[in-house]
């Protein structure tokens, strides 16, 4: 647990074990601590990274609009603050997107980058989908944020299986989304998401990079991340059955095995 100053603004971040860096980046609703079923499995053969973005957890709020450039920016200072010359990268939701643009702005500096449910840009059905939860944001309360940004985050499976796990989860977030605080955050952050794209630089990138789709992302539909494996040289794609997205809670086995895998291969080129 640790913090640097970024443009006269806390960064909270934290490190765990040793080994080839692996830096886990959040979605737009999550923190370090979202990470903490993690922390056990990616530590153990890794230097496991987690940061909160600006706006999010332990990190610094924002007092003025932004865009992804600002939170690219952090992780360059990040990975200046702790002395790497390169890292591989693991990004799910809006964390895919910095992490990814980090990679294109960077691209010496990105040994492996993974792709969870992220897209190269910000489509126009997710870009209305974060304008309701932006105007359920004006609202009193906790409770119309969170149906409006909740339910189609999961598969319709795993809501209806894991359901008394969804009413525990709805019992700390409506609470933690009544706050007007969180709340202009959460704007902040989704706005930074508006006009984020960078499609025309995919062929540019030149380390593998792993693409994983799930099946039944009611934000991010498939066909982006299609668009990605078609532009990106050494690109390798996954799709998850049964699956929404938030893939990592959904599937972390899966989650877990396929990042580390990926990152801890010694090649990805394999003669047959």
């Amino acid at each position: 647990m640790a913090e640097f100053e970024f443009q006269g603004k806390k960064v909270y971040y934290e490190t765990y074990g040793e080994g080839e860096p692996v830096l886990l980046l959040n979605g737009i609703m999550m923190s370090t601590k979202s990470w903490a079923p993690f922390i056990e499995n990616f530590s153990r053969y890794n230097q496991l990274i987690l940061v909160d973005f600006f706006d999010q957890g332990q990190s610094a709020w924002m007092s003025a609009p932004y865009d992804h450039s600002v939170q690219i920016a952090l992780l360059d200072a990040l990975l200046d603050t702790l002395k790497l010359e390169t890292i591989n990268i693991c990004g799910i939701s809006y964390g895919a997107e910095v992490g990814l643009g980090y990679a294109v702005r960077f691209p010496q500096k990105v040994r492996r980058l993974a792709l969870f449910n992220g897209a190269a840009r910000t489509p126009p059905l997710l870009a209305d989908i974060g304008h309701a939860w932006n105007e359920a944001a004006k609202l009193e309360g906790g409770m119309a944020y969170y149906l409006a940004a909740i339910p189609v985050v999961y598969s319709d499976v795993f809501y209806e299986r894991e359901k008394a796990w969804m009413d525990k989860r709805k019992e700390i977030l409506v609470p933690f989304f009544a706050s007007a605080g969180v709340k202009e955050r959460l704007v902040r952050l989704t706005d930074s998401s508006e006009n984020f794209n960078v499609i025309d630089q995919l062929p540019l990138l030149d380390m593998p990079v792993l693409v994983v789709s799930a099946e039944n992302d009611y934000l991010i539909p498939l066909r982006e991340q299609e668009t990605m494996v078609q532009k990106i040289r050494k690109a390798h794609h996954v799709i998850l059955p049964g699956c929404g997205h938030a893939s990592m809670y959904e599937k972390p086995l899966l989650f877990s095995s396929l990042t580390l895998g990926f990152i801890n291969s010694p090649s990805c080129e394999f003669a047959i």
